[in-house]
Protein backbone atom coordinates (compact mmCIF):
# COMPACT_ATOMS: atom_id res chain seq x y z
CA UNK A 1 0.00 0.00 0.00
CA UNK A 2 1.35 3.49 -0.93
CA UNK A 3 1.88 6.04 1.92
CA UNK A 4 -0.37 7.98 0.95
CA UNK A 5 -3.24 5.15 0.83
CA UNK A 6 -1.81 4.72 4.65
CA UNK A 7 -2.44 9.01 5.34
CA UNK A 8 -6.10 8.46 3.98
CA UNK A 9 -7.04 5.27 5.71
CA UNK A 10 -6.07 7.12 8.83
CA UNK A 11 -7.90 10.21 7.89
CA UNK A 12 -11.10 8.17 7.16
CA UNK A 13 -11.00 5.83 10.66
CA UNK A 14 -11.11 9.58 12.67
CA UNK A 15 -13.52 11.03 9.69
CA UNK A 16 -16.14 8.16 10.33
CA UNK A 17 -15.47 8.38 14.18
CA UNK A 18 -18.47 9.68 16.12
CA UNK A 19 -16.37 10.47 18.55
CA UNK A 20 -14.19 12.76 16.83
CA UNK A 21 -16.59 14.23 15.45
CA UNK A 22 -18.29 15.51 18.17
CA UNK A 23 -14.58 16.61 18.97
CA UNK A 24 -14.00 18.42 15.72
CA UNK A 25 -17.25 20.33 16.21
CA UNK A 26 -16.81 21.34 19.48
CA UNK A 27 -12.79 22.23 19.19
CA UNK A 28 -12.36 25.91 18.18
CA UNK A 29 -9.99 25.16 15.55
CA UNK A 30 -11.42 22.47 13.68
CA UNK A 31 -15.03 23.67 14.38
CA UNK A 32 -15.26 25.75 11.40
CA UNK A 33 -14.14 22.76 8.95
CA UNK A 34 -16.39 20.67 10.97
CA UNK A 35 -19.31 22.59 10.20
CA UNK A 36 -18.45 23.55 6.67
CA UNK A 37 -18.30 19.64 5.60
CA UNK A 38 -21.53 19.08 7.77
CA UNK A 39 -23.03 21.13 5.83
CA UNK A 40 -21.93 20.02 2.66
CA UNK A 41 -22.73 16.70 3.30
CA UNK A 42 -26.27 17.74 3.91
CA UNK A 43 -26.65 19.65 0.95
CA UNK A 44 -25.53 16.54 -1.20
CA UNK A 45 -28.88 15.09 0.93
CA UNK A 46 -31.09 17.45 0.12
CA UNK A 47 -30.20 18.21 -2.96
CA UNK A 48 -33.14 16.55 -4.62
CA UNK A 49 -35.29 19.26 -2.26
CA UNK A 50 -33.58 22.29 -3.39
CA UNK A 51 -34.04 21.41 -7.19
CA UNK A 52 -37.64 21.08 -6.38
CA UNK A 53 -38.10 23.98 -4.94
CA UNK A 54 -35.83 25.88 -7.76
CA UNK A 55 -38.76 24.02 -10.35
CA UNK A 56 -41.63 25.50 -7.97
CA UNK A 57 -40.47 28.71 -8.85
CA UNK A 58 -39.78 28.05 -12.30
CA UNK A 59 -43.08 26.80 -12.46
CA UNK A 60 -44.73 29.36 -11.19
CA UNK A 61 -43.15 31.76 -13.01
CA UNK A 62 -42.25 33.64 -9.34
CA UNK A 63 -38.91 34.88 -10.71
CA UNK A 64 -40.46 37.28 -13.78
CA UNK A 65 -42.91 38.04 -11.37
CA UNK A 66 -40.68 39.48 -9.18
CA UNK A 67 -38.88 41.28 -11.94
CA UNK A 68 -41.48 43.44 -12.12
CA UNK A 69 -41.19 45.14 -8.95
CA UNK A 70 -40.34 43.62 -4.76
CA UNK A 71 -44.05 42.55 -3.75
CA UNK A 72 -45.48 41.06 -0.46
CA UNK A 73 -46.49 37.70 0.20
CA UNK A 74 -50.29 38.20 -0.31
CA UNK A 75 -49.54 39.43 -3.12
CA UNK A 76 -47.59 37.33 -4.68
CA UNK A 77 -49.98 34.35 -3.16
CA UNK A 78 -52.46 36.04 -5.04
CA UNK A 79 -51.23 36.57 -8.66
CA UNK A 80 -49.53 32.85 -8.02
CA UNK A 81 -53.55 31.06 -6.87
CA UNK A 82 -52.03 29.75 -3.82
CA UNK A 83 -52.61 29.49 -0.01
CA UNK A 84 -50.60 32.23 1.84
CA UNK A 85 -49.31 29.81 4.15
CA UNK A 86 -47.79 27.57 1.37
CA UNK A 87 -46.52 31.28 -0.76
CA UNK A 88 -44.71 32.25 2.87
CA UNK A 89 -43.01 28.51 3.00
CA UNK A 90 -42.49 28.70 -0.45
CA UNK A 91 -40.89 32.26 -0.05
CA UNK A 92 -38.47 31.23 3.37
CA UNK A 93 -37.43 28.35 1.13
CA UNK A 94 -36.30 30.26 -1.79
CA UNK A 95 -34.72 33.06 0.24
CA UNK A 96 -32.94 30.03 2.43
CA UNK A 97 -31.33 29.36 -1.51
CA UNK A 98 -30.58 33.10 -2.84
CA UNK A 99 -33.19 32.66 -5.48
CA UNK A 100 -35.41 35.09 -3.17
CA UNK A 101 -34.47 37.88 -1.16
CA UNK A 102 -36.31 40.29 1.47
CA UNK A 103 -36.80 43.80 0.80
CA UNK A 104 -38.72 46.89 2.38
CA UNK A 105 -41.31 47.04 3.91
CA UNK A 106 -42.05 43.09 4.28
CA UNK A 107 -41.91 42.82 0.58
CA UNK A 108 -39.66 40.29 -1.20
CA UNK A 109 -37.32 40.75 -4.91
CA UNK A 110 -35.51 38.66 -6.86
CA UNK A 111 -32.21 37.34 -4.60
CA UNK A 112 -28.42 36.94 -6.69
CA UNK A 113 -29.44 34.03 -7.99
CA UNK A 114 -33.28 34.42 -9.62
CA UNK A 115 -31.97 37.44 -10.91
CA UNK A 116 -29.61 35.51 -12.97
CA UNK A 117 -32.54 33.24 -14.16
CA UNK A 118 -34.81 35.74 -15.52
CA UNK A 119 -31.50 37.10 -17.90
CA UNK A 120 -31.09 33.49 -18.58
CA UNK A 121 -33.71 31.70 -20.43
CA UNK A 122 -32.11 28.83 -21.06
CA UNK A 123 -31.38 27.73 -17.65
CA UNK A 124 -34.98 28.27 -17.35
CA UNK A 125 -35.81 25.86 -19.54
CA UNK A 126 -33.51 22.87 -18.67
CA UNK A 127 -35.49 23.10 -14.87
CA UNK A 128 -38.45 23.00 -16.61
CA UNK A 129 -36.89 19.76 -18.83
CA UNK A 130 -35.59 18.19 -15.72
CA UNK A 131 -39.16 16.85 -14.98
CA UNK A 132 -38.11 13.90 -17.10
CA UNK A 133 -35.45 13.51 -15.32
CA UNK A 134 -36.44 13.34 -11.94
CA UNK A 135 -38.73 10.53 -13.21
CA UNK A 136 -35.79 8.80 -14.30
CA UNK A 137 -33.42 8.96 -11.08
CA UNK A 138 -36.31 7.59 -8.94
CA UNK A 139 -34.33 4.49 -8.63
CA UNK A 140 -30.32 5.22 -9.53
CA UNK A 141 -29.19 1.87 -8.33
CA UNK A 142 -31.66 0.09 -10.86
CA UNK A 143 -30.47 2.67 -13.96
CA UNK A 144 -26.86 1.33 -12.64
CA UNK A 145 -27.27 -2.08 -12.93
CA UNK A 146 -28.83 -1.51 -16.48
CA UNK A 147 -32.62 -3.30 -15.45
CA UNK A 148 -34.68 0.13 -15.23
CA UNK A 149 -37.51 0.15 -17.89
CA UNK A 150 -37.11 2.33 -20.86
CA UNK A 151 -36.68 6.11 -19.63
CA UNK A 152 -38.22 9.12 -20.21
CA UNK A 153 -35.16 10.77 -20.86
CA UNK A 154 -34.69 7.62 -23.81
CA UNK A 155 -38.21 8.12 -24.98
CA UNK A 156 -37.43 12.05 -25.45
CA UNK A 157 -34.04 11.73 -27.01
CA UNK A 158 -35.43 9.55 -29.59
CA UNK A 159 -32.00 9.45 -32.64
CA UNK A 160 -29.30 7.14 -31.77
CA UNK A 161 -27.48 4.58 -34.07
CA UNK A 162 -29.68 2.19 -32.65
CA UNK A 163 -33.33 4.00 -33.61
CA UNK A 164 -31.86 6.06 -37.21
CA UNK A 165 -34.40 8.99 -38.28
CA UNK A 166 -37.73 7.63 -38.56
CA UNK A 167 -40.81 9.32 -39.79
CA UNK A 168 -40.52 11.74 -36.78
CA UNK A 169 -36.99 12.25 -36.35
CA UNK A 170 -35.89 13.89 -33.21
CA UNK A 171 -38.81 15.42 -30.89
CA UNK A 172 -40.72 18.49 -31.96
CA UNK A 173 -42.05 21.79 -30.67
CA UNK A 174 -40.24 20.91 -27.27
CA UNK A 175 -37.41 19.98 -28.16
CA UNK A 176 -36.76 22.47 -30.69
CA UNK A 177 -37.70 25.46 -27.49
CA UNK A 178 -35.09 23.83 -25.14
CA UNK A 179 -32.26 23.56 -28.17
CA UNK A 180 -33.33 27.44 -29.37
CA UNK A 181 -32.86 28.44 -25.37
CA UNK A 182 -29.68 26.65 -24.75
CA UNK A 183 -28.15 27.31 -27.64
CA UNK A 184 -26.81 30.84 -28.10
CA UNK A 185 -25.17 30.91 -24.93
CA UNK A 186 -23.05 27.64 -25.68
CA UNK A 187 -22.28 29.73 -29.39
CA UNK A 188 -21.17 32.36 -27.42
CA UNK A 189 -18.79 30.75 -25.59
CA UNK A 190 -17.25 28.29 -28.88
CA UNK A 191 -17.27 31.68 -30.89
CA UNK A 192 -15.72 33.60 -28.19
CA UNK A 193 -12.97 31.87 -27.67
CA UNK A 194 -12.16 30.96 -31.44
CA UNK A 195 -11.53 33.21 -34.83
CA UNK A 196 -14.43 31.65 -36.84
CA UNK A 197 -13.70 34.46 -39.36
CA UNK A 198 -10.58 33.18 -40.82
CA UNK A 199 -13.03 30.67 -42.64
CA UNK A 200 -14.91 30.69 -45.55
CA UNK A 201 -17.31 27.96 -44.66
CA UNK A 202 -18.87 26.27 -41.62
CA UNK A 203 -20.71 23.15 -41.36
CA UNK A 204 -22.56 22.19 -38.18
CA UNK A 205 -23.34 18.89 -37.71
CA UNK A 206 -26.45 18.02 -35.66
CA UNK A 207 -26.90 21.57 -35.70
CA UNK A 208 -30.59 21.62 -34.67
CA UNK A 209 -32.55 25.07 -35.71
CA UNK A 210 -29.65 26.65 -36.80
CA UNK A 211 -28.72 28.44 -33.36
CA UNK A 212 -25.27 28.25 -33.64
CA UNK A 213 -25.11 29.16 -37.61
CA UNK A 214 -26.92 32.06 -36.66
CA UNK A 215 -24.91 33.31 -34.33
CA UNK A 216 -21.55 32.35 -36.34
CA UNK A 217 -23.19 34.58 -39.43
CA UNK A 218 -23.44 37.55 -37.14
CA UNK A 219 -19.13 37.25 -36.58
CA UNK A 220 -18.42 36.88 -39.74
CA UNK A 221 -20.08 38.80 -42.89
CA UNK A 222 -18.42 36.11 -45.49
CA UNK A 223 -19.44 32.91 -43.69
CA UNK A 224 -20.94 30.65 -45.81
CA UNK A 225 -22.92 28.05 -43.32
CA UNK A 226 -24.10 24.42 -43.72
CA UNK A 227 -25.81 22.65 -41.35
CA UNK A 228 -26.65 18.40 -41.18
CA UNK A 229 -29.04 17.36 -39.45
CA UNK A 230 -32.23 14.70 -39.38
CA UNK A 231 -34.55 15.76 -42.29
CA UNK A 232 -37.25 17.27 -39.85
CA UNK A 233 -34.62 19.35 -38.07
CA UNK A 234 -32.92 20.82 -41.05
CA UNK A 235 -36.52 21.70 -42.75
CA UNK A 236 -37.22 23.64 -39.46
CA UNK A 237 -33.82 25.33 -39.94
CA UNK A 238 -33.85 25.75 -43.46
CA UNK A 239 -37.23 27.85 -42.71
CA UNK A 240 -35.65 29.63 -40.02
CA UNK A 241 -32.90 30.78 -42.21
CA UNK A 242 -34.99 31.94 -45.34
CA UNK A 243 -37.34 33.90 -42.27
CA UNK A 244 -33.75 35.67 -41.05
CA UNK A 245 -32.56 36.70 -44.59
CA UNK A 246 -29.96 34.34 -44.39
CA UNK A 247 -31.19 32.26 -47.24
CA UNK A 248 -28.46 32.50 -49.55
CA UNK A 249 -25.92 31.77 -47.28
CA UNK A 250 -26.96 28.56 -46.00
CA UNK A 251 -27.42 25.44 -47.02
CA UNK A 252 -29.37 22.59 -44.86
CA UNK A 253 -28.21 18.81 -45.55
CA UNK A 254 -30.52 15.96 -44.61
CA UNK A 255 -28.88 13.24 -43.34
CA UNK A 256 -28.49 10.87 -40.37
CA UNK A 257 -24.68 11.54 -39.07
CA UNK A 258 -24.38 7.97 -37.51
CA UNK A 259 -25.22 6.42 -40.57
CA UNK A 260 -24.40 8.64 -43.56
CA UNK A 261 -21.00 10.44 -44.91
CA UNK A 262 -21.26 14.14 -44.06
CA UNK A 263 -21.36 16.46 -47.01
CA UNK A 264 -17.78 18.48 -47.86
CA UNK A 265 -17.07 22.02 -48.85
CA UNK A 266 -16.51 23.30 -45.56
CA UNK A 267 -13.11 24.29 -44.55
CA UNK A 268 -14.08 24.40 -40.61
CA UNK A 269 -16.65 21.83 -39.06
CA UNK A 270 -18.48 21.97 -35.40
CA UNK A 271 -20.07 19.12 -33.14
CA UNK A 272 -21.46 21.16 -30.31
CA UNK A 273 -22.98 19.05 -27.34
CA UNK A 274 -22.81 16.08 -29.69
CA UNK A 275 -20.22 13.44 -29.16
CA UNK A 276 -20.91 13.33 -25.12
CA UNK A 277 -24.29 11.99 -26.24
CA UNK A 278 -22.99 9.38 -27.63
CA UNK A 279 -20.64 5.78 -27.07
CA UNK A 280 -17.28 5.45 -28.19
CA UNK A 281 -18.05 3.41 -30.95
CA UNK A 282 -20.56 5.76 -32.30
CA UNK A 283 -18.71 8.98 -31.10
CA UNK A 284 -15.71 7.59 -33.09
CA UNK A 285 -17.34 6.58 -36.68
CA UNK A 286 -18.43 10.38 -36.27
CA UNK A 287 -15.04 11.72 -35.83
CA UNK A 288 -13.64 9.84 -38.79
CA UNK A 289 -16.79 10.88 -40.84
CA UNK A 290 -15.91 14.43 -39.49
CA UNK A 291 -11.97 14.12 -40.83
CA UNK A 292 -13.31 12.60 -44.25
CA UNK A 293 -15.21 15.63 -44.80
CA UNK A 294 -12.79 18.41 -44.17
CA UNK A 295 -10.29 19.18 -46.24
CA UNK A 296 -6.21 19.52 -46.05
CA UNK A 297 -5.41 21.19 -43.04
CA UNK A 298 -9.49 21.88 -41.97
CA UNK A 299 -10.85 22.67 -38.68
CA UNK A 300 -12.71 20.69 -36.60
CA UNK A 301 -14.33 22.65 -33.41
CA UNK A 302 -15.44 20.24 -30.43
CA UNK A 303 -17.43 22.20 -27.68
CA UNK A 304 -19.18 20.42 -25.02
CA UNK A 305 -19.21 19.98 -20.65
CA UNK A 306 -16.44 17.88 -20.02
CA UNK A 307 -15.63 15.59 -16.93
CA UNK A 308 -12.86 16.65 -14.74
CA UNK A 309 -13.09 20.35 -15.14
CA UNK A 310 -11.44 22.46 -12.64
CA UNK A 311 -13.93 23.90 -10.34
CA UNK A 312 -16.84 22.53 -12.31
CA UNK A 313 -16.52 18.68 -11.50
CA UNK A 314 -19.78 18.12 -10.47
CA UNK A 315 -21.30 19.55 -13.66
CA UNK A 316 -19.26 16.83 -16.39
CA UNK A 317 -19.31 14.05 -13.68
CA UNK A 318 -22.06 14.30 -11.31
CA UNK A 319 -24.74 15.84 -13.31
CA UNK A 320 -23.78 14.63 -16.73
CA UNK A 321 -22.92 11.65 -15.86
CA UNK A 322 -26.00 10.37 -14.73
CA UNK A 323 -28.50 12.49 -17.37
CA UNK A 324 -26.06 10.76 -20.09
CA UNK A 325 -26.72 7.38 -18.08
CA UNK A 326 -30.63 7.94 -17.69
CA UNK A 327 -30.84 8.75 -21.31
CA UNK A 328 -29.22 5.40 -22.28
CA UNK A 329 -26.26 6.09 -24.42
CA UNK A 330 -23.14 8.39 -24.02
CA UNK A 331 -20.62 9.84 -21.28
CA UNK A 332 -18.70 12.65 -19.79
CA UNK A 333 -14.90 12.44 -21.35
CA UNK A 334 -11.77 14.31 -20.14
CA UNK A 335 -10.52 16.48 -22.65
CA UNK A 336 -7.25 14.19 -23.10
CA UNK A 337 -10.05 11.52 -23.51
CA UNK A 338 -11.20 13.31 -26.39
CA UNK A 339 -7.79 14.37 -28.14
CA UNK A 340 -6.86 11.16 -27.47
CA UNK A 341 -10.32 9.86 -29.73
CA UNK A 342 -9.35 12.75 -31.91
CA UNK A 343 -5.70 11.52 -32.64
CA UNK A 344 -7.23 8.18 -33.68
CA UNK A 345 -9.46 9.73 -35.83
CA UNK A 346 -6.92 11.13 -38.08
CA UNK A 347 -6.97 14.97 -36.24
CA UNK A 348 -3.51 16.46 -35.24
CA UNK A 349 -2.80 19.57 -33.07
CA UNK A 350 -5.08 19.12 -30.67
CA UNK A 351 -5.67 22.48 -28.58
CA UNK A 352 -7.64 23.02 -25.57
CA UNK A 353 -8.77 26.62 -26.18
CA UNK A 354 -10.37 29.04 -22.79
CA UNK A 355 -13.68 29.86 -22.32
CA UNK A 356 -15.30 32.45 -20.26
CA UNK A 357 -18.05 29.30 -18.54
CA UNK A 358 -16.17 26.14 -19.05
CA UNK A 359 -18.68 24.49 -16.64
CA UNK A 360 -21.53 25.17 -19.60
CA UNK A 361 -18.75 24.01 -22.48
CA UNK A 362 -15.40 23.53 -23.18
CA UNK A 363 -13.62 23.72 -26.58
CA UNK A 364 -11.25 21.68 -28.52
CA UNK A 365 -9.86 22.84 -31.82
CA UNK A 366 -7.88 19.97 -33.81
CA UNK A 367 -6.89 20.30 -37.50
CA UNK A 368 -6.62 17.55 -40.68
CA UNK A 369 -3.19 16.53 -41.30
Amino acid sequence: MAWSDRVLAIRDRWLSSPRFQRWAAAFPLTRPTARRRARALFDVCAGFVYSQILFACVRLKLFDLLAEEPQSAAGIAARLSLPLDSTQRLLDAAVSLRLVEKRSAERYGLGALGAALVGNPAVGAMVEHHSLLYVDLHDPVGLLRGNAPKTELAKYWTYSAEEPAGASGRPGPDYTALMSSSQPLVASEVLDAYPIQKHRCLLDVGGGDGSFLIEASKRAQHLQLMLFDLPPVAKTAALRFEALGLGPRTRAISGNFLTDELPDGADVLSLVRVIHDHNDDAAMALLRAAYRALPAEGVLLLAEPMSGTPGAATVGDAYFGFYLLAMGRGRPRTPENLQQMLLAAGFKGTQLMRTRQPLQSRLLVAQKG
